[in-house]
């Protein structure tokens, strides 16, 4: 079992960003904090709407659900091959991402020992092309061990009445002490 260290927390938030009330998602889905949504089995609607919460409410819910949902599906899913910490991040921002882990085809590929066409397959996961920037650094992560976050996090607030975040004026913070606390590092 690979553990989750804030080192893979931080990464994972750094393609991310957080927004502590809700807003409504591209598609008009109500999401919040680190891009929950109620497909994760937390509410949103109407809990946190209009009503912002603590970074550390944020990032507790976030983590709650790196390590009761997101990270045993990576740990199935690579089930017997033991990751190093810059693979199980890798994998875990992915699937966060994705929610596609189990049939994402590099990981077989990966598994089976075919480094290269897993990294080529890695980058197969390009929709929406806003997402192509963030793909890249999950496989330099996986492939290479190169780690991308600066330490930083975007924060946006929420335009209203439209409930957008507002991407044009992203706050930049530094979370890392908050969440080695969280996780107990």
């Amino acid at each position: 079992m690979t553990q989750l260290t804030a080192r893979i927390a931080q990464e994972l938030l750094s393609h991310e960003a957080v927004v502590r009330e809700a807003y409504q998602d591209v598609v008009g889905v109500w999401t919040w904090g680190v891009g929950v949504t109620e497909a994760s089995g937390h509410t949103i609607c109407p809990r946190y709407v209009d009503h912002p919460q603590t970074m550390r409410w944020c990032l507790e819910m976030y983590l709650r659900l790196l390590h009761e949902v997101y990270a045993p599906e990576v740990e199935e899913a690579f089930m017997g091959v033991p990751l190093k910490e810059n693979e199980f991040g890798a994998a875990l921002s992915f699937h966060y991402n994705t929610g596609a882990i189990k049939s994402a085809t590099w990981v077989e590929e990966w598994k089976c020992g075919k480094v290269e066409a897993a990294r080529m397959s890695f980058m197969n996961w390009r929709k929406p092309p806003q997402i192509i920037g963030r793909r890249k650094k999950e496989r330099d992560l996986f492939f290479d061990g190169v780690w991308s976050s600066s330490g930083l996090v975007r924060e946006y607030a929420v335009l209203k009445p439209e409930y957008q975040p507002d991407a044009q004026n992203p706050k930049f913070i530094d979370v890392s002490v908050l969440l080695g606390e969280l996780i107990g590092a």
